[in-house]
């Protein structure tokens, strides 16, 4: 079975932004394969996203795929043969792979930024609306496919597309499937900037490296805050806001940004 586009190709590159090290690129590696996601890709991009997690050094990410696209979602070679050894286990690959590498985008305590630079369909959505930020292609395309292909959504699209998009729009893109492009994507909020694609990288990363040089400490806590806000009562809301408040508080971060402040001087962020 072929994984990569040359079998000693790794699945998932992750290199550090030539311009500012403190930002990772992590790359889909399959472009010969539209990036579709077979076992070997999910879990080296899961063990990348944990990584850069874990790594002090890393203040922003970059997501991005190789070749002409961001990822056409489940590799469905791959899964016809999982189905055929056992239906029954056919879809552990949700708990196992999806469900852990969109929790680490969403709660990972530092931005990243989706680079999509050509279609993102399926989970391949899922990937690039578990991103903090987008910026994408103008030639990309957008669409769920879950229906056509007998399935519901994974990868967090049923609330990622309903936190975006309002119930009654994401409803009709997971029913009908309909494929959208990049000026409705910008239009209905779904990304923040919409470039031709030699330029998609490096508008990205130049977003990552505004966001590298910023409170990356109170990026964290706006996340946190966000994801509860999302579905949570007022009451709950205003608790993690105070909360978050309190923990930001005592960083060395609000006191150089509060010092700068009085003292009419850009502050110097550290993340402590």
């Amino acid at each position: 079975m072929e994984t990569n586009s040359a079998a000693t190709d790794p699945a998932v590159l992750v290199a550090a932004d030539e311009k500012d090290p403190a930002v990772a690129v992590v790359t889909l590696n399959r472009p010969a394969k539209r990036n579709a996601l077979t076992v070997e890709l999910k879990e080296a991009l899961l063990a990348a996203l944990q990584g850069v997690a874990a790594d002090a050094g890393v203040r922003a990410v970059v997501l991005t795929g190789s070749g002409k696209s961001f990822c056409v979602g489940q590799d469905l070679g791959e899964h016809v043969q999982a189905l055929e050894a056992d239906p029954a286990t056919a879809f552990d690959t949700v708990g196992r792979h999806y469900n852990p590498i969109v929790r680490a985008l969403a709660t990972m305590p530092k931005p990243v930024v989706a680079a999509i630079n050509g279609g993102a369909v399926g989970a391949g959505l899922g990937l690039a609306l578990a991103c903090d930020l987008r910026v994408t292609a103008d030639s990309a395309t957008f669409a769920t496919a879950f229906s056509a292909i007998g399935l519901t959504a994974d990868s967090g699209l049923s609330a990622s597309l309903v936190h975006s998009l309002g119930a009654a729009r994401a409803l009709e893109l997971l029913l009908l499937g309909e494929s959208f492009d990049a000026a409705q994507a910008q239009a209905s909020g779904l990304v923040r900037a919409v470039v031709p694609v030699e330029d998609v990288l490096e508008t990205a990363l130049e977003l990552a490296r505004r966001l590298a040089a910023g409170p990356t400490l109170a990026f964290a806590e706006i996340k946190k805050a966000v994801a509860i806000g999302a579905v949570s009562p007022l009451d709950t809301v205003l608790d993690a806001e105070g909360a978050g408040q309190a923990r930001l508080g005592v960083t060395k971060d609000h006191r150089e940004a509060v010092e700068a402040f009085l003292a009419k001087r850009r502050p110097t962020f550290e993340g402590a």
